[in-house]
């Protein structure tokens, strides 16, 4: 099960030791998704919120 994190700075510090970031958008939000090598990391945001933090991810980004 993924577990969601609702805080945009500890979803960033995670980034650290992730392998890749997903993003997924959607007409209604913007999911980014963490895959660590134990758990996946969801954040949800709004659209148009998700450039400053995809900007300060420490691992390679992937569109879906």
């Amino acid at each position: 099960m993924p577990i969601e994190v609702f805080d945009k700075d500890e979803f960033v510090e995670l980034s650290g030791k992730a392998t890749e970031c997903r993003i997924k958008r959607n007409p209604d939000n913007v999911k980014l998704k963490l895959s660590t090598s134990r758990y996946m990391y969801t954040l949800k945001l709004e659209p148009g919120d998700e450039a400053e933090v995809i900007s300060k991810l420490g691992c390679p980004t992937v569109e879906i």
